[in-house]
């Protein structure tokens, strides 16, 4: 069997101390002002001889696992996808993997991943918060564990997050139809307490008054099942007959929403025009393309990963305690599905 190749070999090799090595394994070569080029030329001679330190090993020297938990409430669904897919990315070229699960909103699921997680020594968390898991985010916050959390916040307790204006996107949304003239807009949500959803519904019920519009709201259980899903559908359209509009709160509600109105014969937008939150890769080609509210995900991405890093690799005299609670612009893209012809 042919001999692992060690940090001692490495620095008889180059002619390198071995404390030297060690450091710019360690990441710790800037600190101790090792210059770019005896860094590049380690890093060179690694990657020549296929070397990968022993990341266990290394974590108990540094007290750093170079991991990261990314907690979504559902990989599959396209949004979560996305994002995890960009923060994947961003996340390797600094040099750390991710480990991502789904919490399917439950409480329970989440704090037995963040206890996982913890025994695992992840060096932070970026978290999408079920309700009901206030108390382990400030025993994080207690234990002083980087963590960020998007899509969703708690108002009382003080944390960093990134989230969307879910409030004005919803705006846009029914303003737009008002300009096209519909005047029975409805709204399709979750029956959720989550922040983003309140800020959906509020910006829905804000702007409908604001037109003197009726109101028609249905709300859909987090975890209903496809078909009862179906049947609500079913029921809400067949009762409010002069609904000529509809904002879906979710993409994936607007896909079941798509399937109910082709069984009820109903046009698009002819019969109802139709706009979703949250676009998806297939809106754009669907047979009319759908108009889509648009979360930023590159600039969400870029956010989040960028805030557990400085939290995770701060520089000096960064003051670690100031908040970060950023708040990005959604974007109506107008297509086919919503304007009158």
């Amino acid at each position: 069997m042919k001999k692992k190749l060690s940090i001692k070999d490495i620095a008889q090799e180059l002619q390198i101390s071995k404390t030297t090595i060690s450091f710019i394994l360690n990441g710790k070569a800037k600190e101790m002002r090792i210059s770019d080029q005896l860094i590049q030329k380690v890093n060179d001679f690694m990657k020549e001889k296929n070397y990968h330190p022993n990341q266990f090993a290394q974590s108990l020297r540094t007290g750093k696992t170079k991991m990261i938990a990314l907690f979504v409430e559902d990989i599959a669904d396209s949004f979560f996808a996305s994002v995890a897919r960009l923060i994947e990315e961003s996340a390797y070229q600094k040099g750390y993997k991710i480990m991502y699960c789904s919490t399917e909103d439950s409480p329970e699921k989440t704090r037995e991943l963040i206890q996982l997680f913890k025994s695992r020594n992840v060096d932070g968390y970026i978290i999408t918060p079920p309700k009901g898991i206030e108390k382990e985010l400030k025993q994080l916050l207690q234990e002083e564990v980087p963590f960020v959390l998007f899509d969703r916040y708690f108002p009382k307790i003080k944390t960093d997050y990134v989230i969307i204006d879910n409030f004005k996107g919803t705006q846009d949304a029914v303003r737009h139809f008002k300009e096209q003239g519909y005047q029975h807009i409805a709204f399709i949500t979750l029956d959720s307490g989550q922040t983003q959803m309140n800020e959906r519904l509020r910006g829905y019920e804000t702007t409908m008054d604001e037109f003197k519009l009726p109101k028609n709201t249905l709300k859909i259980p987090f975890k209903l099942d496809v078909q009862k899903v179906t049947e609500q559908f079913t029921g809400f359209f067949t009762e409010h007959k002069n609904i000529d509009a509809v904002l879906f709160a979710t993409n994936y509600l607007a896909l079941r929403g798509f399937e109910t109105l082709k069984k009820l014969n109903k046009t698009i937008p002819g019969d109802i025009a139709v706009i979703a939150f949250d676009d998806h890769e297939f809106f754009k080609v669907f047979n009319p393309a759908i108009t889509a509210v648009a979360q930023p995900m590159k600039a969400l991405s870029d956010h989040l990963i960028s805030m557990l890093l400085n939290k995770l690799n701060p520089e000096p005299g960064l003051q670690l305690q100031n908040l970060h609670q950023i708040v990005l612009p959604a974007q109506l893209i107008v297509r086919e599905s919503s304007p009158k012809k």
